[in-house]
C-alpha cells in the first residue's frame, strides 16, 4: 500500500468521523444536521428531514 493510498484512506476515515460527530451534535441539540454531513454518511437529507423528530 503506497503512502498516498494510506493518506487517502485515513483522510476518508477522519471525514466520516467528523460528519458523524457533527450530525450527532446537531441531533442532540434538537436541530437539523447539515445536508453535507448527512450526505457524507450516505443519508439522504430530504428523507432525514421527513423523520420529523430530531
Amino acid at each position: 500500500m503506497s503512502n498516498n493510498t494510506k493518506r487517502s484512506a485515513l483522510s476518508e476515515i477522519l471525514q466520516i468521523m467528523g460528519d458523524a460527530l457533527a450530525t450527532a451534535a446537531a441531533v442532540r441539540q434538537g436541530r437539523q444536521p447539515a445536508a453535507r454531513n448527512l450526505r457524507g454518511l450516505g443519508i439522504d437529507p430530504e428523507q432525514f428531514r421527513q423523520i420529523g423528530r430530531y
